[in-house]
């Protein structure tokens, strides 16, 4: 697989993990209460950082040749 492939691969999961991370947000603020929100507006938040950097890594890599 080449290197192009698999930054398109890994831009795939940036993308997954910021509307997963989305809809937890949406999730945890309307439709959950007490504990249960706030482990999920967690994982919504890890999700969205780790998003975020994964996207930050595939913009600041440069072109593949």
């Amino acid at each position: 697989m080449s290197l192009s492939m698999l930054n398109m691969y890994i831009s795939f999961a940036g993308i997954i993990f910021m509307f997963l991370a989305i809809g937890l947000i949406m999730l945890s603020r309307y439709k959950l209460k007490g504990i249960v929100a706030g482990i999920v507006a967690a994982f919504a938040y890890i999700f969205m950082i780790l998003s975020g950097l994964i996207i930050f890594y595939i913009v600041f890599s440069g072109p593949t040749g």
